[in-house]
């Protein structure tokens, strides 16, 4: 469905945008996978994913709280498999604590990584998907993009901001061929999630099972993690023909969790 597609997937070494990056691949699509370091894992990564799908993969060193490396990054995707198709903005990261005591070299952070680092790199990418009237924009923001937590300003105002990002970006180029939707995970399984519970269940007197269920899970009345297949199957959806119609949407894939 996605052969002949180019896609870059920002912070797709591990977690959510990995999980999409194979889910591309799977389908024909070249990607450009990103993280800010370039190490031995992602070399493997990159392998990994030609080997197995029998398409092109790139690995393009990016810190995107820094807007020059990512324009870089949008230049070297072009340069490399030709254009971009379809760009993912998935990289993030994440600070907690009340906001009376919340640095302010972490908001900076948070902000720039979250939410002004998809304005950039959406910037740097238009104008190829312009060219070629077509392209995909697919942001993930988070449940926290509809919802609030406690002691999660900057994340929250972050998220908050990529959707509506997401659809001023659908509006502008709405008779362009390109839409831009976000994906608004809840909690979602991955190796990040998982070192964090043995942490919680000492910090709260817990057995992890509890953890999983009465902390992580709380607000997801279906008591699952979301999984980074499903992640990946929807952004597939987005990315194809078929979503042509779907632009300016923020998605929730929550468990429930915004249904409240």
């Amino acid at each position: 469905m996605l052969k002949g597609k180019v896609a870059i997937v920002t912070g797709s070494t591990s977690g959510i945008g990995l999980g999409i990056a194979r889910a591309f691949a799977a389908q024909g699509a070249d990607v450009a996978l990103n993280s800010f370091m370039q190490d031995q894992e992602s070399d493997r990564l990159v392998a990994a994913l030609g080997r197995e799908f029998g398409v092109r993969s790139i690995f393009i060193k990016a810190d995107m709280s820094k807007p020059a490396d990512i324009y870089a990054m949008v230049q070297s995707a072009e340069k490399q498999l030709g254009k971009v198709d379809i760009l993912v903005n998935n990289a993030g990261v994440q600070h907690v604590q009340p906001i009376v005591d919340f640095p302010a070299e972490k908001w900076d952070l948070v902000i720039s990584t979250n939410l002004s680092a998809a304005f950039h790199s959406t910037k740097a990418a238009l104008p190829g998907m312009k060219a070629r009237r077509f392209g995909r924009i697919i942001n993930i923001a988070s449940a926290h993009g509809l919802v609030a937590s406690a002691f999660k300003s900057a994340y929250v105002a972050a998220k908050h901001g990529m959707v509506g990002l997401t659809k001023v970006t659908a509006l502008e180029v709405a008779e362009e061929g390109i839409t831009c939707n976000a994906i608004c995970p809840g909690y979602v399984w991955t190796p990040l999630v998982e070192k964090q519970i043995p942490d919680q269940a000492k910090a709260h007197g817990m057995t992890p099972e509890q953890v999983i269920k009465d902390v992580l899970l709380a607000h997801q009345p279906t008591k699952k993690f979301a999984t980074v297949e499903e992640m990946g199957a929807l952004a597939c959806f987005l990315a194809s023909d078929l979503a042509a119609s779907v632009t300016g949407t923020a998605i929730p894939v929550d468990g429930g969790w915004t249904a409240h």
